[in-house]
């Protein structure tokens, strides 16, 4: 029985909230735009990537069910803090919190060299996008943030680009969005990077 491949999914949750936070962070909305951002963070970026990371698991895609559960996470982690806790704790503090997601992003961003170019550069934007951001709280740089928000939005680009090669190559046959295929054997989902689309 052919599993379908949740990937999609989950890049799909993972750019719509990224860019709409970004959208925010690099100053193109005010705070007001937060409660979209919220609602998205809950329902698409965290609900529908913890599902892909779940259906990752029984296709034996360490990768991808890491990646995206993980991701989910932070979208609820995100949400919460900001609604509940986020008058409760000091900038610096923020900083760590995302600083710390970077390296969690680093090292994922190692594992995608024999995956694919498109996920290599969402995954090293990500980081770039953490890193910013978490020196932008601990230096209360606005340029800093701003410039944060852009290389998120810049993120987003690219996971929207790899979901939909994944969809649309699956859908076709054919390789109709490349990818860049690096993986040594083609495998599933986000693991082999679109392996099985770029047959």
């Amino acid at each position: 029985m052919k599993l379908a491949n949740p990937a999609p999914l989950g890049l799909a949750g993972f750019a719509f909230t990224t860019w709409m936070l970004s959208m925010v962070n690099a100053g193109w909305f005010t705070g007001a735009g937060v409660p979209m951002v919220l609602a998205l963070a809950f329902a698409y970026g965290g609900t529908c990537q913890l599902l892909a990371g779940i259906l990752e698991f029984p296709r034996g895609n360490t990768f991808g069910t890491v990646a995206f559960s993980s991701y989910g996470a932070f979208w609820w982690s995100f949400a919460l803090f900001v609604l509940f806790f986020s008058s409760k704790v000091p900038g610096a503090f923020v900083g760590w919190y995302l600083f710390v997601w970077g390296v969690f992003t680093f090292y994922m961003w190692l594992a995608t060299f024999r995956t694919n170019m498109a996920l290599q550069l969402v995954f090293l934007a990500l980081w770039i996008t953490f890193v910013l951001l978490a020196v932008g709280e601990w230096t209360g740089s606005s340029f800093i943030h701003t410039a944060g928000g852009y290389v998120g939005l810049l993120t987003a680009i690219f996971a929207f680009y790899l979901s939909a090669a994944e969809v649309i190559n699956e859908s076709y046959g054919k390789v109709v969005l490349p990818v860049g295929d690096l993986s040594p054997k083609h495998g599933a989902g986000i693991q082999a990077g679109a392996g099985e689309s770029s047959q």
